[in-house]
């Protein structure tokens, strides 16, 4: 408990701003306006793509006995995947309300 109890001393700063961090983003994703969802979402992709490299570059550089940092980089590499594949997904369908239903062709 005493290894636990100075790391948190030494890391407070730091974790205050992750809490405060986290309540500002709540706030600010919640009074967003539907219509700029998508923006957003294209927003988030990119950042997550920028995650997925991180975390093979991380897994690329780790040793192979440290299992710690493959089972994190491995669970960062499929969240970020499944996050940009369901960001395209949710994309492609807000598009679609856009298409005429005859010829496919985008509204004027």
């Amino acid at each position: 408990m005493e290894p636990l109890l100075s790391w948190l001393a030494v890391h407070q700063q730091i974790i205050y701003i992750v809490i405060l961090s986290i309540f500002l983003g709540v706030e600010v994703i919640g009074r967003v306006p539907s219509v700029l969802h998508t923006p957003l979402m294209s927003g988030a992709n990119a950042i997550h793509g920028v995650v997925i490299i991180g975390a093979i570059i991380v897994m690329g550089q780790a040793s192979d006995d440290d299992y710690a940092a493959l089972i994190l980089g491995f669970a960062a590499v499929v969240l970020g995947t499944l996050n940009v594949v369901g960001g395209f997904v949710v994309t492609d369908r807000m598009l679609e309300m856009f298409k005429n239903k005859k010829n496919g062709v985008p509204k004027s």
